[in-house]
């Protein structure tokens, strides 16, 4: 039998090309060829190769927000990338092809149905981003990180790397134990300035007994920024630009402070923690309170709006909490209750389905 061969179009950003390199790897490990449709710009120029996966870069940018001229030029810029994304499918010869969202998605999704090839498209927020709600129409499967997101779409979940779907069960965890809780502080690969400024804040504002270990992760380019907010808040933690291992942090952890990204709510699931989430509010369609939104209406998480954030009203929150360990304990049973461990490998069955 030939050998079966997988585009995937994916971009951007982490939170599109990570779940893609989660499919990809599934993929491979079942015998089939996959090879990468993107932009030179976005982060799969540099993650794809390291992944050893052949990258086909078009030339396509988004226009939501932009000016008058580059919307006057886009339909040109449309066919133009619709024709270079024709170009790498007969190149490529695909069985199928899967967009995971990000700019190059759109015309490789229309080049997709002109060549009459199986299109799936997988949504990872909650609030389907432009590209999956126009392709969605034409694709021969839809796959859905959050329930309802789109008509007629299987939910498989996010798919998230091995090791933190591979995390124990937190009943596991000694919360409430022998031990001080354990905070863990995402400020996000680039940073968050408001958490990363506030969160010292308040835990100095907390009873000095009650106040939890501390992991920080605060973005490169505010590790200084941060390093000095808990030493004016007389706070020992450790502060971190980066972490490369989130699976050990997760699984250090009882409790989270973070945005609502898709991929960082699927992360909290699939390792079974409670989180604040604090929605980023510049995203597109304010998509990231809806994702928060979800685990706070499975009683998984709590929710603060950046612009309702002080020190004090997160002090408050966070001394409530930390009071309360049974409730720490079943927030993380209700997020483990929400994962969907086996996401990657359900995109990756429904992709044979449609190549059957």
């Amino acid at each position: 039998m030939a050998e079966k061969r997988v585009l995937i179009m994916a971009g951007g950003t982490g939170g599109h090309v990570f779940p893609a390199l989660a499919v990809a790897r599934e993929l491979a490990r079942r015998g089939m060829a996959v090879e990468w449709l993107g932009t030179g710009a976005g982060i799969e120029a540099e993650l794809v190769p390291e992944n050893q996966l052949p990258l086909h870069c078009i030339q396509v940018t988004g226009v939501r927000g932009k000016g008058r001229l580059t919307l006057l030029l886009a339909p040109l810029r449309i066919v133009r990338a619709v024709w270079q994304a024709l170009a790498v499918i007969r190149k490529v010869q695909p069985d199928a092809v899967i967009g995971f969202g990000g700019f190059a998605s759109g015309p490789g999704g229309v080049a997709a149905w002109l060549k009459r090839i199986p299109l799936l498209i997988h949504e990872q927020n909650a609030v389907a981003g432009t590209t999956n709600r126009l392709l969605s129409g034409i694709a021969s499967r839809a796959l859905q990180a959050f329930p309802n997101t789109l008509k007629n779409a299987v939910w498989t979940g996010n798919p998230v790397r091995d090791e933190i779907a591979r995390l124990p069960d937190p009943d596991q965890r000694d919360v409430g134990g022998h031990r001080p809780l354990r905070l863990l502080v995402l400020g996000g690969s680039l940073g968050a300035l408001a958490i990363n400024t506030l969160v010292p804040e308040a835990l100095a504002l907390m009873p000095e007994g009650l106040r939890p270990e501390i992991r920080h992760q605060c973005g490169r380019k505010h590790r200084e920024h941060t390093v000095d907010a808990y030493r004016r808040a007389g706070v020992d933690t450790s502060v971190e630009p980066f972490i490369s291992d989130m699976a050990a942090a997760y699984g250090w952890a009882d409790f989270v402070i973070c945005r609502a990204g898709a991929l960082t709510v699927a992360e909290l699931t699939a390792a079974g923690i409670g989180a604040l989430l604090i929605p980023f509010p510049a995203a597109i369609d304010d998509h990231q309170t809806r994702n928060g939104e979800w685990l706070v209406e499975s009683g998984a998480g709590l929710l603060i709006q950046q612009r309702d954030l002080t020190a004090e009203a997160l002090a408050e929150q966070l001394t409530v909490l930390f009071n309360d360990t049974a409730r720490l304990a079943d927030m993380a049973r209700r997020s483990r209750q929400l994962a969907k461990p086996r996401a990657a490998a359900e995109v990756a069955s429904i992709c044979s389905e449609v190549m059957a």
